[in-house]
């Protein structure tokens, strides 16, 4: 793995003047941080972002949430929950290619915890299917969590839905955990990716439609955008602790990550995939699924009208 900027640098894949996340325009805070608001936004205000460094990824998640109103805020007692993580690579976790599977599993224990009748976890995954869930190490944590991990090559789990509101993608079959779960945490791994520069939560969930291959012969960053006129999840919950910076979707070797020990939180897909751009050194401009989700009106690109709460854990 690239540990830092200067590694980056000498492995002669520099993009822009990234990987410090001091200089990230104030992305994120250069001090530990202390005292933070704990509510989550009201309709009319702006959108907030919660913007992670220096911690495990579990503490991340905790405190991350916490200035949202914490696990309750979005999971009530009785309610079914959907995680949804990037499992679409039959690689390990060191790779960056998947979620990392702790996350996955203390966020299952996180949703039980706070009385949830189910928690399932599901991808419709780009390698084999049980290999992926296997080698990337989420369908064990995820179960030893007491989540039940579900097929996502399965297409009698597929419903056809209607998406009028798309502007190339016009209908789709849709996972039923989807259509059916009263709670969708979305769960990226940040990463490099060939065909669309960056793979964040917008682009994670082309793992929840059964066709993924009408994405890429049709409009691949258009289709991106489409389905999210249709379904928004309840939280995006971004993997950037060692996000991939080349060789992406898939990755060879972790020597295609630079770690950053960070973590996006934010109900706006939109937002937090801006700032996921941002985070490997493009214009979001540049990236078209997210200028067109905000021009779609499906959330908002500005970082600088939104409520970005900082957090340093140490």
């Amino acid at each position: 793995m690239l540990n830092t900027r200067r590694d980056f640098i000498k492995a002669g894949f520099v993009v822009g003047t990234t990987f410090s996340l001091g200089s990230l325009s104030g992305l994120f805070a250069e001090e530990p941080t202390k005292n933070t608001k704990t509510e989550i936004s009201k309709s009319g205000e702006k959108p907030i972002l919660v913007a992670l460094r220096d911690g495990s990824r579990t503490a991340m998640l905790d405190k991350g949430l916490a200035t949202l109103g914490g696990i309750g805020a979005f999971v009530k007692p009785g309610q079914t929950v959907l995680i949804k993580p990037n499992i679409g690579w039959a690689v390990p976790p060191e790779n960056g290619a998947n979620t990392d599977p702790e996350l996955v599993a203390h966020l299952t224990k996180l949703c039980l915890a706070a009385g949830a009748k189910s928690v399932s976890v599901f991808d419709n995954t780009c390698d084999q299917w049980q290999k992926a869930y296997e080698i990337s190490g989420i369908e064990k944590a995820a179960k030893d969590a007491g989540a039940h991990v579900v097929n996502g090559k399965d297409e009698t789990l597929y419903r056809e839905v209607s998406i009028p509101n798309g502007v190339k993608l016009k209908s789709a079959k849709v996972h039923s955990l989807v259509l059916d779960s009263d709670v969708f945490f979305n769960v990226p791994v940040l990463k490099n990716h060939s065909g669309a520069l960056v793979t964040s939560a917008m682009k994670n969930l082309m793992g929840v439609i059964w066709d993924r291959g009408f994405y890429h012969k049709t409009d691949l960053h258009q289709t991106i955008a489409d389905f999210l006129t249709f379904k928004k999840p309840t939280l995006n919950i971004v993997d950037a602790y060692h996000p991939m910076v080349r060789n992406g979707p898939r990755g060879k070797s972790p020597e295609d990550c630079i770690e950053m020990k960070a973590m996006l939180i934010s109900t706006d897909p939109v937002l937090v995939d801006a700032a996921s751009v941002k985070m490997l050194g493009y214009e979001v401009e540049k990236v078209a699924h997210v200028k067109l989700g905000a021009d779609l009106k499906i959330g908002s690109s500005d970082l600088e009208h939104a409520d970005v709460r900082r957090l340093k854990l140490a």
